[in-house]
């Protein structure tokens, strides 16, 4: 069984890594200074004997170097997501997403790592307006974020020809499922649209709604990190993916299926109308994935499409967030 370092485990995306990967009696060391991430969604694992949190920062080398020692294996989810934040606060985006990403290369190449699998992001394709999204095939960033995921597949990249540190980025196109946060000024659509719901809220949509995404179920990303850190295909490493379902739902179709699986446990939100507000800052129109190279090299097949996810997500946030 391996030994693994989880970069953010307490977050969301962290944290199913963390459950996950102890299912299957792998030793798990969770880093995170909980500025996104929860205590509460790590408090099931503090009494595993194969689970250890280290409470400390990325931007600290320190800290970085203390918790990769003796590890296989390092999963980098630590981050400051969300566009917006980073519009609001380039600096801080930057010291997290970009210093904080080179700090931990650092402390991995030095502590010997196996691999270094680590989150992208499909906003690196920026303003490129082919469909689907091809992973060589990249254009001009929208955002001081999509700078900061942009500038670590560069880092990673020069650290696997320079110092052979294997590294494979997995770039994520709008993960959702259980334990994504629904509060906060930064929260994502999927959980956000849930908690308004729920308390018969009008969702608010930003533009007319036709804007599409490829939304990908958190089972999926699961599926994506655990390929990329255990393959044996050489081919398959020190490159990217595209970490998606390869099929795109416009915001008003996203609508719909909350709607319809939410109504399963309270019949009157099918009739909660939409508010259709301005088109965000930053935003890219249509975002799809092709997901043959994952496919191909990694031998990915995602196990959830958008409707029997959000169909699970919805009935987790039922049980968590009456």
């Amino acid at each position: 069984m391996a030994k693994i370092l989880i970069t953010g485990g307490a977050g969301f995306i962290g944290t199913n890594l963390c459950e996950y990967f102890l299912s299957k009696g792998h030793q798990i060391v969770c880093l995170d200074n909980f500025a996104t991430g929860h205590r509460h969604n790590i408090a099931p694992f503090l009494e595993n004997p194969d689970f250890k949190l280290i409470e400390g920062d990325i931007r600290n080398l320190e800290d970085c170097t203390s918790a990769v020692q003796g590890m296989d294996y390092v999963l980098h989810q630590a981050a400051l997501g969300s566009v917006p934040r980073s519009l609001k606060d380039p600096i801080t985006s930057n010291d997290v997403n970009v210093s904080g990403f080179l700090n931990m290369l650092v402390a991995a190449r030095d502590a010997g790592v196996k691999r270094f699998v680590y989150a992208a992001s499909s906003s690196t394709y920026g303003d490129s307006e082919s469909l689907p999204k091809v992973e060589d095939i990249i254009g001009k960033p929208l955002s001081p974020y999509a700078i900061t995921k942009y500038v670590n597949e560069l880092y990673a990249d020069i650290f696997s020809k320079t110092y052979g540190l294997e590294t494979i980025g997995l770039r994520y196109f709008n993960v959702f499922g259980r334990r994504q946060d629904p509060n906060g000024a930064y929260a994502a659509v999927i959980p956000l649209f849930v908690k308004q719901l729920m308390r018969h809220e009008s969702p608010i949509i930003n533009g007319d709604g036709n804007y599409s995404r490829d939304f990908t179920y958190i089972d999926n990303v699961i599926q994506m990190n655990e390929l990329a850190m255990t393959t044996t295909n050489l081919e398959a490493v020190n490159t990217v993916y595209n970490t998606a379902v390869g099929d795109r739902t416009t915001l008003n179709d996203l609508v719909h299926y909350l709607k319809k699986h939410l109504s399963v446990f309270d019949p009157a939100i099918a009739s909660i109308e939409v508010v259709h507000g301005p088109n965000r800052q930053g935003d890219i129109p249509h975002s799809l994935a092709s997901i043959d190279k994952a496919k191909g090299l990694l031998g990915y097949a995602p196990s959830h499409a958008i409707d029997n996810g959000l169909k699970e997500a919805v009935s987790w946030y039922w049980e968590n967030l009456k």
